[in-house]
């Protein structure tokens, strides 16, 4: 899997930083996903190796406009790119119908299906390649958190199967789909020569104020993104108290759960990547990033690493 960071700013852009907006992709899966979707989103797909004609489902986490605000200009645009496969908007209530006001007003006929799903703390859906479950996070408005779990694989030990006699062929795409093989008279259990593999856990939160809230859910969990917006210091020094995240209470959590990777964004513009992640690194061991505008990172087999 792979993400791409299209915005890493909280609340409004910088010189460096956009607002929120995250790329997620399969291996083997045709198109892509996107998490949130601030203004200028579109203009940051355009400087990355993704598309908005291969996009083929957007995940909103809640209605704040530095987290919806690009929906606008991207449906447009992949109108004009004269795409027409369906798209799928999943986004607590309120968005559909400021996405249609602003549709309608402006008279555009986007010339494919455009659906909302209004989704909820609780919500799931099964998807291609993974299972989605929606969690209520702590923040001003209803804001969501997205569990995405892989679906099981099936690792076929080819090894043994030589060793037992059968040498490779269209006979192990059969054992590989649970169905037993008998061959020059010798039966092979598919049972005997595979085992699932569970896949990987992940969750991309939207704004929250208390990460250790999401509990379970981040037990030994494959990669943690989430919102790191202040240090605990400058958050103790304010005289209004805003419901987001302090690196120390990240870093807290996830060492707390087993976190086995960790990437913070939405970063006040007061901050530098480097303050956030020292501060992260005195309460958490595990392998951890701040994420840049346009940074990718790669998940495979538990291991996340920055990819370009």
């Amino acid at each position: 899997m792979k993400f791409t960071f299209f915005g890493t700013s909280a609340g409004r852009p910088t010189k460096t930083r956009n607002v929120s907006g995250i790329g997620m992709e399969i291996e083997n899966e045709y198109g892509w996903y996107l998490f949130d979707c601030g203004e200028g989103t579109q203009h940051q797909i355009l400087k990355t190796p993704l598309s908005i004609y291969k996009l083929k489902t957007i995940f909103i986490s809640h209605i704040h406009g530095d987290h919806v605000y690009g929906l606008f200009g991207l449906i447009t645009s992949r109108m004009l790119d004269k795409c027409e496969t369906p798209l799928k908007i999943y986004a607590p209530k309120g968005v559909k119908e400021m996405v249609e006001a602003v549709v309608d007003i402006s008279y555009e006929h986007l010339g494919y299906e455009l659906s909302f799903i209004e989704i909820y703390g609780g919500f799931e859906e099964e998807f291609e390649n993974f299972n989605l479950k929606v969690l209520p996070l702590i923040h001003s408005v209803e804001s969501l958190a997205f569990y995405i779990q892989r679906k099981p694989k099936i690792k076929l030990n080819a090894q043994k199967l030589i060793k037992d006699g059968l040498n490779p062929g269209n006979e192990y795409k059969d054992i590989q789909n649970g169905i037993d093989v008998e061959k020059n008279g010798k039966i092979y259990k598919a049972s005997e020569y595979t085992e699932i593999i569970d896949g990987e856990k992940i969750i991309i939160a939207g704004d929250n104020a208390e990460p250790d809230y999401l509990g379970k859910y981040l037990k030994d969990l494959d990669l943690l993104i989430h919102e790191a917006t202040y240090t605990a210091e400058v958050f103790e020094k304010m005289e209004t108290k805003y419901l987001h995240t302090t690196a120390k209470s990240l870093g807290i959590a996830a060492e707390k759960y087993g976190v086995k990777n960790l990437i913070a964004t939405h970063i006040s513009p007061r901050f530098e990547k480097e303050e956030i992640l020292e501060e992260i690194k005195k309460y958490y061991t595990g392998n951890v990033y701040v994420a840049n505008d346009f940074d990718i990172y790669e998940l495979k087999n538990s291991i996340c690493r920055k990819f370009s």
